[in-house]
């Protein structure tokens, strides 16, 4: 079997997370699929997977192998678009993945404006508030808040934010507005769950301290909307990004307490560690419409930016 064809099927095997699915996606066995990846291991005399009766996940000789795979047959599709148009066309498939606030508000907007100028572009929008591995998913883009922990991963600003604490006025009204961070005892929170973990540890520092509160909330959830829609309910008092609620704060449905700290689920006091980045992987030959696309979406963010500052200082 062709080298190129065991890099597609191995692209499918991390891709589905399992053999008998990338059997299914090729028309192969599972057999097959077994025989021709064990071959491959032992071509190289390398281990590319570490298997288990329910989880995959890539050896690091195996994320190697995929990031090559992937940049080869990115780099074999535009050499036959060029030759069979005479021109390198921005075609082909984008897989972005968002937190569900921002995607419905920015990144899909921001996705149709694109296919506008390039109609045969693909894209595959995922919503979610997960962290995303890249290397397994087959995803192109991931749009997310904070700062990057892989050095292997490019990340690139979108635009720069903050986390607030807000809450309706009808809910301040009939609980009473906390003064200071210890007074959210006394209060309905709504938390976040990332990766299984509870996210009630809420930091907060000013100009001269670091207080750490952990809160009791009253509500879960592991999607950012969810959050912001229990908020608006008058549910209680959430620990949002300022651009998921800005709308809901210029229309007054949302206020904010506690303006003079900066906020965070961590200990961090960078406010790099909220910012909405753009993240990727690095690749010598990233696909034309990759590259496009990712442009196009720094430059809109970029002038939304300018109009915002505009707008404010025309106030």
């Amino acid at each position: 079997m062709d080298k190129f064809s065991d890099m597609t099927l191995f692209i499918s095997i991390v891709k589905n997370q399992g053999l008998a699915a990338a059997g299914r996606e090729l028309g192969l066995s599972p057999a097959t699929v077994t025989a021709r990846l064990q071959a491959l291991e032992d071509r190289y005399g390398v281990k590319l997977l570490n298997r288990s009766t329910r989880h995959l996940s890539l050896t690091e000789s195996g994320a190697m192998y995929h990031q090559a795979s992937l940049d080869i047959i990115d780099s074999v599709k535009e050499t036959e678009n060029l030759l069979q148009t005479g021109s390198q066309e921005v075609r082909g498939t984008i897989k972005i993945a968002a937190p569900r606030d921002i995607g419905k508000q920015y990144i899909s907007p921001i996705i149709s404006a694109f296919c506008k100028l390039y109609p045969d572009v693909v894209p595959y929008l995922y919503l979610d508030d997960k962290l995303t591995n890249l290397a397994e998913s087959g995803i192109d883009i991931v749009i997310r808040y904070g700062e990057l922990a892989d050095s292997n991963l490019i990340s690139r600003k979108l635009v720069s934010s903050r986390r607030v604490l807000c809450a309706t006025p009808q809910y301040l009204a009939n609980k009473g507005t906390p003064i200071t961070p210890q007074d959210l005892a006394d209060h309905h929170c709504l938390a976040m769950i990332r990766s299984n973990e509870e996210l009630k540890t809420w930091h907060f520092s000013d100009d001269t301290q670091h207080n750490v509160i952990t809160v009791l909330p009253k509500r879960f959830s592991d999607d950012g909307e969810v959050i912001r829609q229990w908020a608006l309910d008058s549910a209680g008092i959430a620990l949002k990004s300022i651009l998921d609620i800005e709308q809901d704060i210029k229309q007054q449905r949302l206020v904010t307490v506690f303006d003079g700290y900066m906020k965070n689920f961590n200990a961090s006091t960078s406010s790099a560690s909220t910012d909405l980045n753009v993240i990727y992987q690095s690749r010598q030959y990233q696909p034309k419409r990759l590259r496009l696309f990712i442009d196009f979406l720094i430059a809109r963010f970029v002038v939304r930016v300018v109009v915002v500052i505009f707008i404010s200082d025309s106030e």
